[in-house]
């Protein structure tokens, strides 16, 4: 690690605040990772109370994750991907994910939360025909984010776009869906969007996060089912379409749940 690394895992590690809850935080604790604080576990228990089903929307998301890069790197032949809103390291990352179907392939993080920069390091493995790298930048400002991504990435070839989760803390749609439209709009034909996000029709998450955004942690803003499927206007979407999560291209072992909670889906950039 060179010194200027250091100092900004350093510094970030500084930034850290475990007075109130962090929302990667909590998700990591959900999925059962050990990078989280008390004040995250009350505040990760006082959502699955009202919302029990929220440990298993976290499973369902990582896993709809890790059925998408496969196709991606497989079938869709795709061997770059710039992944926004990396959140925590779990197992099956995306870079694991894509370098085990594509040993050759090229991932780039996302994000600006100074807890995940000091996870970084974890981050920052590869195959050795392969390559990762981890931007530290923000989602509302598009452009930093490519400009530091072309670092690794050839924008001029196709590009896979994955967001799972975080189109929710950009509290209005339209600039969501214009944030959206600057980065794909950047990438070359032939680039994927990957994405899955919270339907605002289920009323158990639906109260859990009111309670939430109540609580003085950064807000998460759910969607309706309509405008979750208008991020992939324009795109060509992959079958079975925006779907609940565990109805895009199941494997034997996917859950079969009764509820729809979040919608994902895969499309190519015409």
């Amino acid at each position: 690690m060179t010194q200027d690394s250091l100092r900004r895992e350093t510094d970030s590690t500084a930034m850290i605040d475990t007075s109130v809850p962090h929302s990667a935080r909590i998700w990591n604790y959900w999925l059962g990772g050990k990078d989280n604080y008390p004040v995250d576990h009350a505040a990760g228990d006082a959502f699955r109370a009202v919302f029990p089903g929220i440990t298993d929307l976290a499973r369902d998301s990582r896993a709809f994750l890790g059925r998408a890069v496969t196709f991606l790197a497989g079938e869709a032949g795709i061997r770059q991907f710039l992944d926004i809103g990396t959140g925590l390291p779990t197992a099956d990352n995306t870079h694991e994910i894509a370098q085990r179907t594509a040993p050759d392939a090229r991932v780039v993080y996302v994000d600006n939360d100074p807890l995940v920069l000091t996870h970084a390091r974890a981050l920052l493995t590869s195959t050795p025909e392969g390559a990762t790298d981890y931007v530290d930048s923000d989602l509302h400002d598009p452009a930093t984010v490519l400009r530091q991504a072309a670092r690794t990435l050839d924008l001029s070839q196709p590009v896979a776009l994955t967001m799972m989760q975080v189109s929710g803390h950009i509290a209005d749609y339209a600039e969501a869906r214009a944030i959206v439209g600057a980065l794909m709009g950047a990438l070359p034909s032939g680039s994927w969007f990957a994405f899955n996000d919270s339907v605002d029709t289920h009323e158990a998450n639906a109260e859990a996060t009111r309670r939430y955004n109540e609580s003085g942690a950064v807000p998460y803003y759910l969607r309706s089912p309509a405008e979750l499927a208008g991020f992939f206007d324009g795109l060509e979407l992959q079958d079975p379409g925006v779907v609940p999560l565990n109805d895009w291209r199941p494997g034997p072992a996917t859950p079969v749940h009764g509820e729809v909670i979040a919608l994902g889906g895969v499309a190519r950039k015409p």
